[in-house]
């Protein structure tokens, strides 16, 4: 599989291609009818379809084979990541995030967040090229910008992993995670965590971890927390 499309709308046995999508396809790619093409829905499937339509109006393909993509991991992944301040690290993140592996993200509103405002179109398209990109099957949930308050009250059952820079000693994030089960990591803002944000979090399940014995990034402290989740996994 050298190159993957990706569509939602599989029905009746044909795949209906996005206008973007579509475009693509057929101005830029010029694939003509007849064409075979490798596709997923983003859900866990492959497919593999036939271009019966390359028309202005639609894109379609009628679908030839479904393939159940492997699964990888045992495990869900959840990052709670605060927004920063300059957008293009955070979609940065996003990519590489999705690119190595992760299943959910929810942008972190904080006491000391740099930005409350996203434009999740334009984030949503950047997770279809990471999958695509990474010839993946499965398209990570981007969830609506939560209050930080909101989040640690409403995160279930699954080991919950809060990233900051204590004063005292704090167990590394490696050290913490039980195998083949769920986990939500909160990454904060630059200037982290506030002490109360802190004391909810713990309150409500949360074990404080670090990440080193450096000062990272938002958007690094994020993609190494997928990194550990992902090579603890093998």
């Amino acid at each position: 599989m050298n190159q993957l499309f990706f569509t939602q709308k599989i029905e009746n046995g044909f795949a209906v291609f996005e206008e973007e999508e579509g475009r693509h396809l057929t101005s830029v790619l010029r694939k003509k009818t007849g064409d075979l093409l490798q596709l997923t829905d983003g859900k866990g499937f492959f497919y593999e379809a036939e271009l019966t339509d390359a028309g202005k109006r639609q894109v379609l393909a009628r679908i030839v084979s479904k393939t159940e993509a492997a699964i990888l991991r045992p495990a869900r992944l959840h990052i709670a990541i605060a927004p920063t301040k300059q957008m293009e690290r955070l979609e940065w993140f996003l990519e590489k995030a999705t690119e190595i592996g992760v299943d959910e993200i929810t942008p972190l509103l904080c006491k000391r967040s740099e930005r409350d405002t996203l434009r999740l179109d334009r984030l949503e398209k950047i997770l279809v090229s990471a999958m695509k990109q990474s010839l993946r099957a499965w398209l990570p949930k981007l969830n609506q910008p939560t209050r930080f308050q909101d989040f640690v009250k409403k995160s279930g059952e699954a080991q919950k992993r809060l990233a900051w820079c204590a004063d005292e000693p704090l167990p590394h994030l490696k050290n913490t995670l039980a195998a083949n089960q769920d986990v939500v990591i909160a990454i904060g803002p630059e200037g982290d965590f506030s002490r109360e944000e802190v004391q909810l979090a713990l309150a409500n399940g949360f074990q404080g971890v670090s990440l080193g014995q450096a000062r990272l990034r938002t958007e690094t402290a994020g993609l190494l927390a997928v990194g550990i989740f992902e090579i603890l996994r093998y």
